[in-house]
């Protein structure tokens, strides 16, 4: 989604005068400047380069003070419904994406915010820090976790991914088998079908009906991430400035982000670093967890797992992900076989 700021400046070239303020203005004005990270790593020794490999966390806000949004019959604890780790490697040609499950056990390490301190616990679910200390607080406990430095945080609510499907015209998705919540009262058939914002937001919020549940759910979440991508670079969408500007603006009026990229300007330069990284094509995989024993006090959540380790040091490392992305997820190639992609809500 970052390379689409760039073309923000291709909407501006085609208008001019007071329409030109006007419309770069109500974008940047939409951006929201949140705190700033308080790191848990030190950065890389290295001076940093625009080549330079980069981790930016992306977060998806539970929060559903929005139209349309209350999809579920939840109201939403403020908690990060998604939290997905993007590398970029070193020469920003390649990037792929990690998910953190949200019921995953960590230690969270205290946080300091605004001058206030968050306390930090043991065994608490991944997204206790975004509830309690926001997005820079679960950049804090991911940096505790896993050593890894984050550059930047990005966090969309469910208003603005709405917002977003609706601007590109909708996002085509393959549901392979009836959905049918009656708990949450969402219900799609078979096929392959354009979704718009609302019925997207059921769609990846979708977690009763389907197999595997949250972790059923995050591979959904992270093909319609694919596919969405795939629609919003595509020549249909780059060339009609109307889509541009309107998906331009719903990500503005949706985000929040670190100080260092939050207006139009900053994160016009941070996209322009990404260029060459064919962000429509980029992997995701999903942090490898296992549940917990059943007699173990904390059955029901999910515990990482050793793989996780060497996932990590992947990152650190600057490496692709090997043997660890077997059964990746991209816009390009949502492989599995069948009985896998019914499950998870995926189409082969």
């Amino acid at each position: 989604m970052l390379r689409v700021v760039i073309v923000t400046e291709l909407v501006i070239a085609l208008v001019t005068g007071a329409t030109v303020v006007f419309a770069y203005n109500q974008v940047n004005s939409g951006i929201t400047e949140g705190d700033k990270i308080p790191h848990q790593v030190a950065p890389p020794e290295e001076k940093p380069l625009p080549t330079s490999a980069i981790n930016i966390l992306v977060m998806g806000s539970d929060a559903r003070n929005c139209d349309g949004c209350g999809i579920d019959s939840e109201t939403g604890e403020g908690g990060s419904d998604t939290t997905i780790l993007i590398h970029v490697a070193k020469g920003r040609k390649s990037a792929y994406g990690i998910s953190i499950p949200r019921d995953t056990l960590v230690d969270r390490p205290d946080c300091t915010v605004d001058g206030n301190t968050v306390p930090g616990a043991k065994d608490a679910t991944w997204n206790e820090a975004f509830a309690l200390g926001g997005p820079a607080c679960t950049v804090a406990q991911l940096e505790a976790l896993t050593g890894i430095y984050v550059n930047d945080y990005i966090t969309v609510d469910f208003g603005g991914f709405k917002d977003m499907v609706d601007a590109v015209g909708g996002v085509e998705v393959c549901i392979p088998e009836d959905v049918d919540d009656e708990v949450a009262h969402i219900h799609f058939d078979a096929g392959t079908q354009t979704l718009d914002g609302n019925e997207s937001l059921k769609y990846v919020r979708e977690r009763h009906s389907t197999a595997n549940s949250d972790l059923g759910r995050m591979k959904r979440q992270q093909a319609f991430i694919s596919s969405m991508l795939n629609t919003v670079m595509s020549a249909g969408t780059l060339t009609n400035p109307n889509k541009v500007y309107q998906f331009a603006k719903a990500l503005g009026g949706s985000i929040e982000t670190n100080p260092e990229i939050a207006s139009v300007g900053k994160l016009v330069k941070l996209a322009t670093s990404l260029r060459g990284a064919n962000l429509a094509h980029i992997k995701f995989v999903t942090a490898p967890t296992t549940d917990f024993p059943i007699d173990d006090p904390n059955w029901g959540r999910l515990q990482l797992t050793p793989d996780a380790q060497a996932l990590w040091a992947k990152v650190k490392k600057d490496q692709p992900l090997g043997s660890l992305g077997k059964g990746a997820i991209s816009g390009k190639n949502q492989s599995g076989d069948k009985a896998e992609a019914a499950a998870n809500g995926l189409c082969s």
